[in-house]
């Protein structure tokens, strides 16, 4: 415990100390949520693989035939559930928080649950999407998913929804298996993990890729600390891609970062 203490030490003075820190999240911030993970022992798809094949032929399916896409996910509920309900955790207000000291200038997540933007972080890249957006195929404007009355499309046989811009098919925001990540948010992730001198790495491996670039990008520039807050150690950790890695849960590490920031402040 006393190591634990004194690596959430170092890493409030490198935060407080750096000019241009941020954030990367992914599926293990969320699980404290409530929210299960995919791969891990009981995963969604270790417990359901015929759900992983779907997943990987989804964007195909899409691109095929976009109205019956459309169908079916109005037919039922998602495999995650109702995540317009799922509340944010400790761990995400403290990003939330430290963006608001000042201290933290981006957070780019993995997640697609909208949680960062719930407990209030402002300057957010979401990577492969939100499920509280919906986004053209053809132009990339994005909507919020309740722009469009989906139900009523689907009872006036109006599906797929239509781009107002371009009128160009418009699909859930989420990046399927295969779809190319919007180039927008491709572009502003690299170009931050390009200019910051301090990346906080919480709660994913970063082994899904383009996304796990992101920390090999940061740690080419050399004079950067990169930081894992993450309950095992990970491939960043055996690689050296990071520099120091906090064991623990990201709901109860982050929150203890931000009393300590506080205190430094003051």
């Amino acid at each position: 415990m006393k190591a634990t203490e004194q690596l959430i030490e170092r890493a409030t003075r490198d935060l407080v100390d750096s000019k241009y820190a941020i954030a990367l999240t992914g599926a293990g911030i969320s699980t404290e949520s409530g929210i299960p993970d995919f791969r891990g022992p009981s995963g969604i798809w270790t417990k359901n693989p015929e759900a992983e094949r779907r997943a990987y032929l989804s964007y195909q399916e899409f691109l095929q035939d976009p109205k019956r896409w459309w169908e079916e996910r109005l037919a039922g509920p998602s495999f995650l559930g109702d995540l317009e309900k799922v509340m944010p955790n400790a761990g995400h207000y403290a990003l939330a928080e430290l963006e608001k000291l000042g201290i933290l200038k981006c957070v780019i997540t993995q997640n697609v649950d909208a949680l960062h933007e719930k407990a209030g972080t402002k300057n957010l890249l979401e990577y492969h999407g939100s499920v509280l957006k919906l986004r053209c195929a053809s132009c990339g404007l994005r909507f919020s998913r309740h722009e469009f009355d989906l139900e009523k499309l689907r009872q006036e046989d109006q599906l797929p929804p239509r781009c107002p811009k371009c009128l160009g098919v418009i699909k859930s925001d989420g990046v399927a298996f295969g779809e190319p990540i919007p180039s927008d948010v491709a572009h502003q992730s690299l170009e931050e993990a390009w200019k910051c001198d301090l990346m906080l790495i919480c709660g994913t491996s970063a082994v899904v890729y383009p996304f796990a670039n992101l920390p090999r990008v940061a740690r080419q520039r050399g004079e950067v600390t990169i930081i894992e807050v993450n309950a095992e150690p990970t491939s960043l950790t055996e690689e050296r891609i990071s520099d120091y890695l906090i064991q623990g849960k990201t709901g109860e590490i982050l929150p203890r970062i931000v009393e300590e920031a506080k205190k430094i402040r003051k």
